[in-house]
């Protein structure tokens, strides 16, 4: 018995969507991640290395081949202070 071709029209629909959805989510990663594969298994090493990257350059996967810090670097740490009252 063969399939009526009225039946094709919501397999169609639901492919496209399922195929829209996944490069919708493919995209939404690439530029998240600048263009650069995404990290998995990331350790305390890792994760400290992605904050002072960000720190240096701005940028959540930017980094720098700069030996020098820029002067801004100096003031900038990821360590809060909190006033204590006396």
């Amino acid at each position: 018995m063969a399939i009526p071709f009225e039946a094709f029209l919501p397999y169609a629909i639901m492919i496209s969507m399922f195929g829209v959805s996944s490069v919708g989510l493919v995209v939404v990663k690439r530029i998240k991640n600048e263009g650069k594969h995404p990290r998995y298994n990331l350790d305390v090493w890792d994760r400290q290395m992605m904050d002072r990257d960000k720190r240096l350059t701005g940028s959540f996967r930017g980094q720098t081949d700069n030996p020098v810090a820029p002067p801004e670097f100096a003031v900038n740490s990821e360590w809060k202070l909190s006033k204590r009252q006396m």
